[in-house]
C-alpha cells in the first residue's frame, strides 16, 4: 500500500465575495442548447403586429422580442405558470441569459400573453412554419393530420347540461304563465290582441314594472305583492341565469362552470374505466417531416365535425392548403 503525501484536508477554492471571470453568462450557455435555437429562430420572425399593440407613452415597457423569447422557451421547457417563469428568469442562468438579466415580474408576463401575445399568436405561428420552409425543413405537399382530447383545468363535476337547461326553463315558463294568469297581465295582453310568445327575462321585468305601477294605486293588494316577490326574488333570476347558460351552450350539449369554454367528453385516459365525461378541448395538429405546420381548438368532441374549421386555420396559418392531407378514419 502507498503511503499517504500528507494528512492535510484540502478544499477546492470557494470565496463568494471574490469577483471572478467570465462575467458574461454566455460562456456557461452549451453552443448546442435549446435556448438558443429558441433565441436563433424569433431573431427571424416579422413581428410588426407584435410591436403595434405597444401605444407608447407611460414606463419604458420590457422588450416584445425578449418577452416573446422567454414565454416561448418556457414552453419548450415545460413551464407554464406565470409565476414559476417569473421565478425562473430571476433565479435559472439559462432564462437570465436569454433576458439579459431583465426581471419581468408574474403580473407582466400574464398582460404580455394575454393582451399582447394572445390576439396575434396564429401570426407568429404563421412566421415560424414560413421560416421552417424557407429552410427547407418541410415542403408543404403531405398534411399528416390527428386530434387529440386534452383535459381542461377546470371542475370535472361543475357540468352544466343542454336539455336539462332546456327543461328547466321550460318549467319555469309555465310557472311563470301561471302566476301572470292569477294576476291578469297576461290575460290582459290577450284581449288587447298581442301575440304572446314564451316569456323570457325581459318579459318578467316589464311584468315587475306593471306591478310596480299597480301597486302604487292599491297599495295593500297583498297579492300583488306576493306576485311581485316571487317574480324578483325567483322566477326573474332564475330565468336569466338560464338564458345566460343557453347563450354560452350556442350548439353544445354541455360546458363546465368554472371554465365555459370547455366542452363535456370522454378521454382517452379513462383510469376508473367508467366512461366518465371530463371537461376538455379537442386539439388539431397537421405535421410534416415531424414539425407542428397547423393546429386548431374545438369545442366539438367528434373529429368529424371539425375537420372543415382546421382546415380553415391551417389556410389561415400556411397561404394554402396543402396538396395532400392524411387523416385516420375518425
Amino acid at each position: 500500500m502507498g503511503k499517504k503525501v500528507h494528512d492535510k484536508v484540502v478544499y477546492r477554492d470557494y470565496n463568494p465575495h471574490q469577483l471572478r471571470l467570465p462575467i458574461d453568462i454566455e460562456s456557461f450557455i452549451p453552443a448546442d442548447h435549446a435556448v438558443r435555437v429558441v433565441s436563433q429562430a424569433i431573431d427571424q420572425l416579422n413581428l410588426e403586429s407584435l410591436f403595434a399593440k405597444y401605444p407608447g407613452g407611460g414606463r419604458p415597457s420590457y422588450h416584445p422580442i425578449m418577452m416573446t423569447k422567454l414565454l416561448m422557451y418556457a414552453y419548450v421547457d415545460r413551464t407554464y405558470s406565470v409565476r414559476r417563469i417569473a421565478k425562473a428568469a430571476q433565479e435559472n442562468i439559462i432564462y437570465m441569459w436569454l433576458c439579459c438579466n431583465n426581471y419581468p415580474d408574474y403580473k407582466t408576463i400574464n398582460t404580455f400573453r394575454k393582451e399582447r401575445l394572445g390576439d396575434i399568436i396564429v401570426e407568429v405561428f404563421s412566421e415560424v412554419v414560413a421560416l421552417l420552409h424557407a429552410r427547407g425543413c418541410i415542403s408543404l405537399e403531405n398534411y399528416f393530420l390527428d386530434g387529440t382530447k386534452i383535459e381542461a383545468n377546470a371542475n370535472k363535476y361543475s357540468f352544466v347540461w343542454g336539455k336539462s337547461v332546456k327543461r328547466y326553463k321550460e318549467n319555469l315558463r309555465k310557472n311563470c304563465e301561471k302566476l301572470l294568469a292569477e294576476i291578469d297581465l297576461l290575460n290582459a295582453q290577450e284581449e288587447e290582441g298581442v301575440e304572446t310568445t314564451p316569456i323570457n327575462s325581459a318579459d318578467l321585468a316589464e311584468a315587475v314594472r306593471t306591478l310596480d305601477g299597480m301597486l302604487s294605486i292599491d297599495p295593500k293588494a297583498k297579492k300583488l305583492k306576493r306576485a311581485r316577490l316571487r317574480i324578483v326574488r325567483d322566477y326573474l333570476p332564475r330565468m336569466k341565469k338560464y338564458e345566460s347558460q343557453e347563450e354560452i351552450l350556442a350548439s353544445r350539449r354541455s360546458f363546465a362552470k368554472t371554465d365555459p369554454d370547455a366542452t363535456f367528453m370522454r378521454m382517452k385516459e379513462d383510469h376508473m374505466r367508467n366512461g366518465q365525461l371530463k371537461p376538455g378541448y379537442n386539439i388539431q395538429i397537421g405535421t410534416e417531416n415531424q414539425f407542428i405546420v397547423g393546429y386548431s381548438v374545438h369545442q366539438a368532441p367528434g373529429d368529424t365535425s371539425c375537420f372543415q374549421a382546421h382546415h380553415e386555420q391551417a389556410k389561415e396559418i400556411l397561404g394554402s392548403l396543402p396538396k395532400n392531407v392524411v387523416a385516420d378514419a375518425g
